[in-house]
C-alpha cells in the first residue's frame, strides 16, 4: 500500500511537471539556443590547400596600413594564398591612391586592389567619363579590377530621389573603359533571398538579420531582388566586352540552376564563392554537380580579413566529404545548419583555387601608351 505522504508527493510532482517545463521553455531564447551535435562523423584537418590559393574577393581597406599588412601576408603564407584582392580601392576622396600605396609597400605582387567609383556625382553631366578617367588613372598607379558595392540599385539614389539602376545608361562609360582596359568588374548587387522577406519566424536568417537588422530590406522602400538581378543582367548583355564577377555565387547560391542558366547566357560572366559556403554546403550534391559543370568559371574569395582557420575551413569544404560539420569559425554565422564538403576533384580545385582567377587577371591589357 503507498503511504500517504508518497501520493501526495508523487501528486505534488505531477502537477508541477508542466509548470516546471514551461519555466524551461520560456527561459531559453532561441538567439541563445547553441545546440550540440551529437552525430559521431569524420573530421578532416587540412591545414594547406591541394593547390595554391587567389582570394579574389577580399576587404582589407581602413585596416590595410604597412604594418597590418605584413600581418596579413605572414598568414597569407601559412593558409597557402599566394595573391589576395582587396576591393576597397574607393574613388570617393581619392582613397585608392593611399590604398594602392599602404598595400604596394609590403608586396606589389601578393596584394592587388579594385577600384571603386563613386557614385555620389552621378547627376553631373560628365560623370561616366570623368569616372572612367579615374579610373584609368588607379590602372596606372596598379588597380587590376572594378569594385561595385551593393547600394547600386538599392538604396543608391540621384539628387532627384530616384533609385539608381544598375543599368543606369550614365555609368556605361565605367563599364566600357573595364573592357578597354581588360580588368574584370566584381559585382555585388543584391542580397540574399532572405533579407528580402519580413523578418519573422519563417525566415531562416532570423538570428543574422536580429543582430543586423540594416540588412534587411523587405519593404516598399526598396526594389525587388528580382529586379536588381534584371537590371544586372541587361548590363551583361550590353557589355560583351567586360568580364563580370558576380560576388557570392552571383548573388543567389539559392537557386544554382539559374545561376548556371546566367552562366550560359553571358559568357563574360563567372562568380566567386566568398562568403557562401553556408548556402553551398547544405547542398552538397547540386553544389558539386554545379562546380564541375561550370569549373572554368568559379573563383575562390573569402570576403573576410586573411584568417588562417576559415581559410582552412573553406579547404575542408572544397576537398573533403565531411559531413554536417561548423562553418563559422572567424565568420558570423549565417544560418542554424552545418554544411557538407564537397570533396571536388583535383583539376576542378586547382581551377577554383588559381587557374581561373589567373586567366582573367591574365587578360590585362592597361591604359594605352603605358
Amino acid at each position: 500500500m503507498v503511504q500517504p505522504s508518497r501520493l501526495l508527493k508523487a501528486c505534488l510532482a505531477l502537477l508541477l511537471l508542466p509548470a516546471v517545463l514551461g519555466a524551461q521553455a520560456g527561459d531559453l531564447r532561441l538567439l541563445d539556443w547553441r545546440p550540440v551535435s551529437q552525430l559521431v562523423v569524420r573530421q578532416t584537418q587540412i591545414l594547406q590547400p591541394r593547390f595554391p590559393v587567389i582570394d579574389i574577393h577580399n576587404h582589407l581597406g581602413g585596416r590595410a596600413k604597412a604594418d597590418s599588412a605584413r600581418q596579413y601576408l605572414e598568414i597569407m603564407d601559412k593558409a597557402g594564398i599566394t595573391k589576395c584582392v582587396s576591393l576597397d580601392g574607393r574613388s570617393r576622396g581619392d582613397y585608392f591612391k593611399e590604398h594602392l600605396r599602404n598595400l604596394q609597400a609590403v608586396s606589389r605582387d601578393r596584394f592587388l586592389v579594385f577600384f571603386s567609383p563613386d557614385f555620389s556625382g552621378i547627376d553631373e553631366p560628365d560623370f561616366g567619363a570623368r569616372e572612367a578617367k579615374k579610373l584609368e588613372e588607379a590602372v596606372r598607379l596598379g588597380a587590376r579590377g572594378l569594385k561595385i558595392f551593393k547600394s547600386l540599385g538599392l538604396t543608391l539614389r540621384d539628387k532627384s530621389g530616384k533609385l539608381v539602376p544598375v543599368d543606369d545608361p550614365r555609368i556605361d562609360p565605367v563599364w566600357a573603359k573595364c573592357a578597354e582596359l581588360g580588368i574584370p568588374v566584381m559585382i555585388h548587387v543584391s542580397d540574399p533571398k532572405a533579407f528580402f522577406t519580413a523578418v519573422d519566424r519563417y525566415n531562416e536568417r532570423y538570428d543574422e538579420l536580429g543582430a543586423h537588422p540594416d540588412w534587411a530590406f523587405c519593404g516598399d522602400e526598396f526594389p525587388s531582388k528580382e529586379e536588381i538581378l534584371a537590371q544586372r543582367n541587361r548590363v551583361f548583355a550590353r557589355h560583351p566586352g567586360t568580364v563580370f564577377i558576380g560576388a557570392h555565387m552571383g548573388t543567389l547560391p539559392e537557386e544554382l540552376h539559374r545561376v548556371g542558366m546566367w552562366l550560359d547566357a553571358y559568357p563574360n560572366f563567372c562568380v566567386d564563392i566568398d562568403a557562401r559556403i553556408a548556402e553551398l554546403g547544405r547542398q552538397p550534391y547540386t553544389a558539386r554537380r554545379f562546380m564541375i559543370r561550370y569549373q572554368d568559371r568559379v573563383m575562390f574569395g573569402t570576403d573576410s580579413p586573411p584568417n588562417v582557420e576559415l581559410y582552412r575551413i573553406y579547404y575542408r569544404f572544397l576537398e573533403t566529404d565531411d559531413e554536417y560539420f561548423d562553418y563559422s569559425a572567424g565568420l558570423f554565422n549565417q544560418g542554424r545548419w552545418g554544411i557538407y564538403g564537397l570533396y571536388l576533384p583535383d583539376e576542378v580545385l586547382e581551377k577554383i583555387y588559381n587557374r581561373n582567377a589567373l586567366k582573367i587577371l591574365g587578360m590585362f591589357k592597361g591604359p594605352a601608351g603605358k
